[in-house]
Order: structure tokens, then C-alpha cells, then sequence
């Protein structure tokens, strides 16, 4: 992948505004610092998580997972840092992105990272888990709110039904993927609710997008990263599922399947030669953690050989996929163009 600076999920960039295209390059600002990139701390956690599967499952080295786990939580904090003093310096950006019909979703991720940090912090500290979980869980239902009532005001431009409008959906989801074993007297009827408004609304957006992907222009090529987020619905409703039911029924089977399925569809748009690089790739990220989580999970269910091949190579390729990622990240921050 080469390398560019340019965000097509924020609101300023030249994917979503044409007249940007011809403005010259803004002098490298925390204003400029996207939401979207609280994505990484999705993806490294959800890796962190499928490393202790892998462990349980396959004798895997702990120390992998933990390690990811802390270095996915180290993120969470720099990016929360930088997004905390944009919003401090610039909260007129702030909300133009919040507002902002396909970035404003992306809003979603920092619950979701909230959410899968609760789990990765749960071994060492049981009420900091706690306490992480209810205020992701908070901010997921305020933010799936939100969403669905700017769909209901009408009059919305069908062009905009983008991979990111799931992110809402996919955020309720998480509650149940992520607080199965909490123990709270409240905790199995929350889950209960979110696993119904992350189901419906992500079966309903999914099928919007679809519809615009048939029938509109393609996706431009700095967002086509983003359509691996159509295998979310799938990887993470088969986790939220089986959490909540307590077993691989044949429906679970189904989901997994079916996001198998996408993932074989999405991937050769997605990983084509000559893409450039950008903070959205990390929208890559956690669609394929969940998927490598309800591999490993569905395969240790199974105990087929064949799908222990499936999970294994779907874990390395999160890996190697993670790896490039952050060496690029980090390279365009020490060199400003994250922030220009």
C-alpha cells in the first residue's frame, strides 16, 4: 500500500467534499486528528482477545494476547489524549464530525472500544471491567439513538448509505459480545435488548447498503477498506448470539457461514494492488478480529480439522494485516501528515 495523508471519512477530506480537492494541504493540526481512528484500538483489541482463544484452544503463548491487550489499551489512551484536546482547542470540528452523515457513525467506535477494552481489562481488575463496560453500553444505546433517529428525519441522500452507517448496529452488538459474564442482577436483560436493537437495525442498514452498492456508483477507492465492515453484522452477531443463547446452534452456524462468505466476497476489493493508505484501513481491523474470533470459537465447537485451517489462517492474516497497519500509522504520525 502507498501512503496518504488524506482521511475520506472526515468531513474535510476530498472524497466527501470536491471542493477540498483543489484547497492546498492544511498545516498539520490536532484539528484535523479523525475520530475514526479509535477503529485501531477495535482491531488490536479484537486481537488481543482472539490470542487468548488461541490459547485456551490451541496453547498459544499467553503473553501474546496480554501483550496486544496492552498495547491496544496504550492506544486507546494517546488517541483519547489527541481527540480530547481537539475537542478542547477545536469543538466547532468536533462537531461538524459528529454531525457529518457518514463520520458521524464512526462516533460508534469509541464505545466499541470502550466495550472490548472491559474485556481485556477484566482479569486484572473485575470493577474497572465493570465500570468500562456500563459507560460503553451507555454511550453505544445514546449513539444507536441517535443514529437511527437522523435516518427517521427523512429526505436522507440514499448515496450516503455507506459500510460505516452499520457501525451503530454493530456497536449494540458488542454489549452482548462483550458482557455475557458480567454480573450485575441488570446485566442479562441489557444484553437481551441489545442483542434485539443491534440485530434488527443491522439487518435493516445492511441491506440499505447493499441497495446502494447495486444501484449507485461504486464506492470511491480511498473508501473501498470500509466494505469489510459488511462482514461485522455476521462475525459479531454469531459471538453476541452464542453469549447470549450459551451454545453453537444451527442459526449460530448460519451466521458464521454467512460472514465467512462476505469476507471471501470483500476481501479482493478491498486488499487490490495500488491502494493507498489512509486512517480508514483501520475499518479493516475489527470486522476481521470478530471474524477470527467466531472462527476460533466455531471451530473449537466443531473440532474439524478443516476448520481449525479456516481459524488459523484467518488469525495470521489479522495479524500480518494489523502489523502493516501500525508501522504505517505510526509512520505517518512521527512525519504529520496524520495530523496535515
Amino acid at each position: 500500500m502507498q501512503e496518504q495523508a488524506l482521511n475520506p471519512l472526515n468531513p474535510s477530506s476530498p472524497v466527501l467534499s470536491p471542493v477540498a480537492a483543489a484547497a492546498p494541504r492544511a498545516q498539520a493540526s490536532v484539528r484535523n486528528l479523525p475520530v475514526n481512528l479509535f477503529a485501531s484500538v477495535m482491531g488490536l483489541s479484537g486481537l488481543a482477545l482472539a490470542w487468548r482463544l488461541a490459547h485456551d484452544s490451541l496453547g498459544a503463548p499467553a503473553i501474546v494476547g496480554e501483550a496486544v491487550g496492552a498495547f491496544a489499551l496504550g492506544v486507546f489512551v494517546l488517541i483519547s489524549a489527541g481527540y480530547l484536546m481537539k475537542l478542547a482547542r477545536h469543538p466547532q470540528a468536533v462537531q461538524a464530525e459528529f454531525r457529518h452523515p457518514v463520520a458521524g457513525n464512526f462516533f460508534g467506535t469509541i464505545a466499541i472500544s470502550v466495550l472490548l477494552l472491559s474485556v481485556v481489562i477484566a482479569p486484572y481488575s473485575a470493577p474497572v471491567a465493570h465500570f468500562a463496560w456500563a459507560l460503553g453500553l451507555s454511550a453505544t444505546f445514546a449513539l444507536s439513538f441517535v443514529a437511527l433517529s437522523r435516518l427517521l428525519k427523512g429526505q436522507v441522500d440514499a448515496s450516503l448509505a455507506v459500510p460505516a452507517w452499520i457501525i451503530p448496529g454493530v456497536a449494540t452488538l458488542d454489549i452482548p459480545v462483550t458482557g455475557a459474564h458480567m454480573p450485575m442482577a441488570w446485566a442479562g436483560e441489557v444484553n437481551l435488548a441489545a442483542s434485539a436493537i443491534g440485530a434488527v437495525l443491522a439487518l435493516v442498514l445492511f441491506t440499505m447498503i447493499i441497495g446502494r452498492l447495486v444501484h449507485r456508483d461504486p464506492l470511491a477507492p480511498a473508501m473501498e477498506p470500509s466494505l469489510m465492515i459488511l462482514v461485522a453484522p455476521f462475525a459479531v452477531g454469531f459471538l453476541a448470539y452464542t453469549n447470549v443463547v450459551g451454545e453453537i446452534d444451527r442459526f449460530a452456524s448460519m451466521l458464521f457461514y454467512f460472514g465467512l462468505f462476505i469476507f471471501a466476497v470483500v476481501a479482493p476489493k478491498v486488499f487490490r494492488r495500488g491502494a493507498t493508505f489512509s486512517p480508514s484501513w483501520w475499518a479493516i481491523g475489527f470486522p476481521m478480529a470478530a471474524l477470527a474470533n467466531a472462527a476460533l470459537k466455531y471451530a473449537e465447537s466443531r473440532a474439524s480439522a478443516p476448520l481449525w485451517v479456516v481459524a488459523v489462517v484467518l488469525l495470521v492474516a489479522l495479524n500480518l494485516a494489523l502489523a502493516v497497519l501500525t508501522v504505517k500509522t505510526v509512520r505517518i504520525a512521527l512525519n504529520g501528515k496524520l495530523f496535515a
